[in-house]
């Protein structure tokens, strides 16, 4: 049988962006929580407008352009561009909140990616020795989900393209889900966001592939002062 190596990366890259994939995305909301307590997030518009401003100018840009990097370090198999830009994501992180999501998600990543794809093992004990693993959570330290997310995607060959693209998608689609979980307005109707929102989700990714390192800026304030308000939320569903 032939396969074409188009649809194996197309199945990759819908393995790695599945809500189902076991890295706790579905335990954070990134603020969305106390959005929707606060009465900021109340209707449909509601949230397509702050993920829409989010995308336009908000850090997940930037997220999708150092797990483009990421992707690019791994293909010329350039560990200290993997250590650097990881350092730097943890360094430009806004709340503690966010940046122990994204440690946590990225080192289960890169755990079960260990145990898909066992003949990347070899590579994976040099990655090991570069960026911090989940017992150095207690120093400070750890691999972030966009540094994990493009070391997985160039494995897999997925194409750069296709990993902004996903990369933007799953944060969408999770950021939509805790939404609904959070306010009662139905599946349905977060479906119907993420379709309103697919024109922006590939600009956003266009933006990322074409952000060069010194335009990495961003304007999340708004996201800022939501988690770290999340974190002291009397009653949470979402982890803090």
């Amino acid at each position: 049988m032939i396969i074409n190596p188009d649809s194996l990366q197309i199945l990759r890259l819908l393995q790695i962006t599945s809500p189902a994939l076991p890295v706790g995305a579905y335990s954070y909301s990134e603020g969305i929580e106390y959005l929707c307590s606060l009465g900021t997030i109340q209707t449909e518009n509601d949230l397509f407008d702050w993920l829409k401003r989010e995308m336009q100018f908000g850090f997940i840009t930037n997220e999708a352009a150092i797990a483009i990097r990421a992707h690019q370090a791994m293909l010329k198999h350039d560990l200290v561009a993997l250590s650097y830009w990881n350092s730097w994501l943890s360094a430009t992180r806004e709340t503690e909140e966010i940046r122990l999501a994204s440690w946590q998600m990225g080192q289960s990543l890169l755990k079960l990616w260990r145990q898909l794809d066992d003949q990347q093992l070899s590579y994976s004990l040099l990655i090991d020795e570069v960026l911090p693993t989940a017992k150095d959570n207690a120093m400070g330290q750890g691999c972030n989900y966009a540094i994990a997310f493009g070391i997985v995607a160039a494995s897999l060959e997925i194409d750069v393209i296709n990993t902004a693209i996903g990369y933007i998608y799953s944060w969408v689609s999770n950021l939509v889900s805790a939404a609904v979980r959070s306010v009662p307005f139905g599946q349905t109707s977060g479906q119907q966001i993420i379709f309103r929102l697919s024109t922006d989700i590939l600009q956003s990714s266009q933006f990322a592939l074409q952000r060069s390192d010194d335009q990495l800026e961003w304007c999340g304030w708004g996201t800022s002062l939501a988690s770290a308000n999340h974190e002291t939320q009397y009653s949470r569903l979402f982890r803090s």
